[in-house]
């Protein structure tokens, strides 16, 4: 049964059971069903009948209730009494709290709308409460632009540039392929639900091969593990392809019909031999060329990547250069042959997104974009002809910049400017939160409606509220309705409903909607094996090797290596990842007690003959250092790391690090090949005991 808003009007009804949909920035986007019991949510599962998720969820969400009524959760707006950083605040009303920001607001954008800064990214993937009524309100104002660059834009651009669009394989049909390449992916940790259609595979007698430089517990679990050196994926699919071409594993009727610059893309992988890609990549000619022989050989194949890898300069050269691995061999034909990386492309003509964002507000007017991944410069800018008017406000929503952006320090300066008037939009008070002028409270998914696409599979799915919002909470959208009130926005769009809004998300051209409305979600309308015959999204329909305007993709190395820095390895000789802890999603329920009881403290996992240079023991307090800063935490001595990589697990709220800081004082704020996203794995350090 699922609820109705007169369900939620009486909090004694009997025991029910609520549709919805998991909001976090995770390819499996599950269908959840909600138990109420006198107005209280008792228990949050996966939907059984929705096929990637078969009743399963993660551990992190389903401790979603134990998150929703945390006490420390912040329920009445909050106005700040102390400096910037300090966490001082006192409680105030709506009315006082949307007057004053309104007002402020409005003072700033009648100088210039461009110094006021929307600041989101995944902190809901939601169509409602992530960029719904909040672009709606950016736009008529005239804000400006956000370039939401910070986890996936290289990948997602490098896909556009070699299949048309961010689309790739089924998910559920990973489940009968013969080989599965998991390549820059902890799927225990990131993606369950591939990891359960993956482990049916392997039952079933398919090779499950990890491609990571970590030894994840994914790839604990794997037949093989390849620790290639981090930002050398690039590499390491050139030399598969010198395989594939000298051992003729080639499909030459699909690479003729359906891949356009294959010629020339052979030229230039035949210049990768085994012995040249396994010296970039740290590995052995051997296991380059078992790699390509299993590739070639075994059929149906398929890749899962994930975005890991596209996190350095080389990121997206690294990720078209996967993507045509599929095309080498022909492995589109089969339902179970492929890759994915993304499958958001699909939804691209099944979401209203013009309709939810209204662009037209804009009226014309260009404000300027800033990248949500160097924040800490755009803070810190004074202003300029070229940059455009110095930042006055942020509005932070659905995020948590001072933990999760590159080069902390520098965000960290950024927020801390007492000219900077910041308004953060929030369940906790985060780091972020910490440096706003006003918190204002924000519902959970259980209390607000909202319409989900995936990233990871092919289903629509709707969230419908389970219960009443807890204390004085709003909804995103019902924040930005109310300040669009108080700012004189009288275009009717401001008005709608978000329920209106979340039933209006999709096209019934593309989307079941009966189905979505009865059952929570309705799968896209798209064929099993979408590319056996070519028809890729690109205009002639052909995957590109040699994408205009770009040309063949190469191994890019990374910023900070050897080969680019070599003064700079001398100084730091150790390349450090960040990848996620277990039991965290970015910075998202790192204060769910349990779960950070789970991870009990910041680790860097390294290598025992790593440690033995340096005299660390197993569990010392160490110093983590290059010279953007320095970052305290324990070591984990672990097979784990490869030798001259640790992993810096993350990601930490500062304030919850043992010197206040977090994996993010050491990462940069340079940008990569595509996407002008960041590269976190791209970083030089040097550790010593502390």
């Amino acid at each position: 049964m699922s609820s109705t808003t007169s369900d939620i009007a009486d909090p004694q009804a009997a025991t029910r059971t609520v549709q919805g949909a998991c909001p976090h920035d995770c390819p499996d986007t599950c269908a959840l069903r909600i138990t109420v019991e006198h107005g209280r949510v008792t228990r949050v599962a996966g939907d059984p009948d929705h096929p990637p998720t078969h009743g399963a969820l993660c551990t992190k969400v389903s401790r979603y209730a134990e998150r929703s009524y945390d006490p420390a959760r912040v329920l009445t707006p909050l106005k700040r009494v102390g400096r910037k950083g300090e966490g001082r605040f006192e409680p105030v009303g709506w009315d006082a709290a949307l007057a004053d920001i309104a007002a402020r607001l409005q003072a700033i954008a009648a100088r210039d709308p461009q110094a006021v800064l929307p600041y989101s990214y995944a902190g809901t993937m939601g169509m409602v409460q992530g960029e719904g009524m909040a672009a709606r309100f950016f736009h008529q104002m005239g804000a400006s632009l956000l370039d939401r660059t910070i986890c996936a834009s290289a990948g997602g651009e490098a896909l556009v540039a070699t299949y048309g669009g961010k689309v790739g394989m089924h998910v559920e049909f990973f489940a009968q392929s013969r080989l599965i390449l998991i390549w820059g992916s902890n799927p225990i940790t990131s993606s369950v639900h591939f990891w359960n259609f993956a482990q049916q595979a392997k039952r079933a007698g398919a090779r499950l091969i990890a491609i990571d430089p970590r030894r994840t517990e994914t790839a604990e679990k794997c037949h093989r593990h390849i620790a290639l050196r981090p930002g050398t994926d690039g590499a390491l699919a050139l030399g598969l392809m010198h395989e594939l071409i000298a051992n003729d594993h080639l499909d030459h009727d699909y690479l003729a019909r359906h891949v356009e610059g294959w010629p020339a893309l052979r030229e230039r992988a035949l210049q990768w031999p085994p012995e040249r890609a396994a010296a970039v990549c740290g590995i052995t000619p051997g296991e380059v060329r078992q790699l390509a022989h299993d590739y070639g050989s075994i059929k149906p194949a398929a890749i899962r990547l994930n975005y890991g890898m596209q996190r350095v300069r080389g990121g997206g050269n690294a990720v078209r250069l996967v993507a045509l691995l599929p095309c080498l061999t022909g492995a589109w034909r089969h339902r179970a042959g492929g890759l994915l990386l993304s499958s958001s492309g699909w939804f691209k003509g099944a979401r209203h997104d013009a309709a939810l964002q209204r662009p037209d507000l804009l009226a014309g007017r260009k404000p300027r974009t800033i990248n949500m991944s160097t924040i800490g410069e755009a803070l810190n800018h004074p202003g300029s002809a070229e940059f455009g008017p110095k930042v006055e406000a942020v509005v932070v929503y659905n995020s948590n910049p001072v933990a999760v952006a590159p080069h902390s320090a520098e965000v960290v300066r950024g927020f801390a400017r007492e000219d900077l008037f910041t308004v953060v939009l929030e369940h906790f008070l985060t780091d972020t939160a910490d440096h706003a002028d006003y918190v204002l409270p924000a519902t959970t998914q259980l209390e607000h409606w909202d319409a989900h696409s995936a990233y990871g599979h092919t289903y629509a799915l709707l969230n419908r509220p389970a219960i009443a919002p807890l204390g004085q909470a709003r909804s995103n959208a019902g924040i930005f309705r109310a300040l669009a009130a108080r700012m004189g926005y009288t275009a009717p769009c401001f008005g709608d409903s978000d329920e209106a809004m979340a039933l209006g998300a999709f096209s019934a051209e593309h989307v079941d909607l009966d189905a979505l409305k009865s059952r929570g979600w309705a799968k896209l309308r798209i064929a099993d094996a979408p590319f056996a015959e070519g028809g890729f999204p690109t205009p002639g329909g052909k995957a590109w090797a040699d994408a205009p305007g770009l040309g063949l993709p190469d191994h890019v190395p990374n910023y900070e290596c050897a080969e680019s820095a070599p003064a700079l390895a001398a100084r730091y000789p150790l390349a450090m990842i960040s990848p996620p802890a277990r039991h965290f999603l970015n910075s998202s329920f790192v204060n769910v007690a349990s779960l950070r009881a789970a991870e009990r403290e910041p680790l860097l996992e390294m290598h025992a003959d790593d440690a033995a240079a340096r005299g660390i023991a197993h569990g010392a307090e160490v110093r983590v250092f290059n010279d953007r800063g320095e970052y305290r935490c324990k070591a984990a001595v672990s097979a784990r790391a490869r030798p001259g990589v640790v992993n810096g697990l993350g990601i930490w709220w500062r304030k919850m690090g043992l010197n206040g800081t977090n994996v993010n004082e050491l990462t940069h704020q340079r940008l990569t090949d595509l996407g002008r996203a960041p590269t976190f794995y791209d970083c030089l350090v040097e550790v010593r005991a502390a």
